[in-house]
């Protein structure tokens, strides 16, 4: 308890097994427990909007992913009825349509997060290539996933190389993804539409909508392997690094295992 004297403030000492005192006395904590207690072991490292940004994404990713995948190999069973007595195909093309729409909104609100949110928010929208120490990083961070190396480091953000992938799968990924998938959505809005006209330049571009079609396919794929190497690094992380991972990303804290610098 604080008391005030004199005018000065101070907080009278507590000893470590004076704390947690249910907790040691029932046998489960130990004094090195009570005493790690007593550092200042996380960091809040990712504010409510990019953990909520993050979770919304993963959600319109799947979505997309399924949708996008049946819209351009259909199963076998969707074919039970002439077309006029059946809409399976309208509905997943709804969903994968109304499942973008929510992904640019958020990728366009996650951009204006990046510059009123913390540094750490800007973190995913580019890599610093001037920065020597950065590739010393990255590599020491790839012989760690090689299990080259005996122990991982400390980081309080991305490392280096969860940077890196973030940067060119999630900030170059989605955004090619948005603008060849709102190109072909403006094709079929027709010309004069909003889509069309934001986005009719892509089909100029590549001159006609296949190629449009084969590059948006072939992202797709890109994403979903990024997204199976993403969980398993996480959940990797989350056991054999000296920081929390999973819990980081639902809570906001970075939580680290030991009070070492390094």
């Amino acid at each position: 308890m604080r008391k005030i004297t004199d005018e000065r403030i101070y907080e009278p000492r507590v000893e470590p097994h004076e704390i947690f005192e249910a907790s040691r006395l029932t046998g489960d904590a130990t004094l090195e427990d009570l005493e790690s207690i007593r550092r200042r072991t996380s960091v809040y490292v990712y504010e409510a909007p990019v953990r909520i940004w993050h979770w919304m994404n993963a959600l319109c990713i799947t979505i997309l992913c399924i949708t996008g995948y049946l819209i351009g190999a259909p199963l076998p069973s969707m074919d039970f009825s002439e077309a006029t007595n059946q809409f399976v195909m309208g509905y997943i093309r709804f969903a994968h349509f109304g499942a973008g729409t929510v992904l640019s909104i958020g990728f366009l609100a996650r951009i204006y997060w990046a510059f009123v949110g913390n540094r750490h928010a800007w973190q995913m929208f580019y890599i610093p290539i001037f920065n020597l120490r950065y590739y010393k990083e990255f590599l020491f961070e790839l012989r760690w996933y090689l299990f080259l190396e005996e122990e991982p480091k400390k980081y309080v953000g991305h490392n280096p190389l969860a940077h890196a992938a973030m940067f060119f799968f999630i900030t170059l990924g989605i955004t090619f993804m948005m603008i060849t998938g709102w190109a072909l959505y403006g094709e079929g809005a027709g010309q004069g539409s909003l889509p069309d006209t934001l986005f009719g330049w892509v089909l100029g571009i590549a001159q006609n909508s296949q190629r449009i079609h084969t590059l948006h396919h072939l992202g797709m794929w890109a994403i979903v392997v990024f997204a199976i190497i993403h969980i398993y690094a996480a959940v990797r992380e989350d056991v054999m690094s000296r920081q929390s991972m999973v819990s980081t990303m639902i809570s906001g804290f970075r939580t680290f295992k030991d009070d070492r610098i390094e």
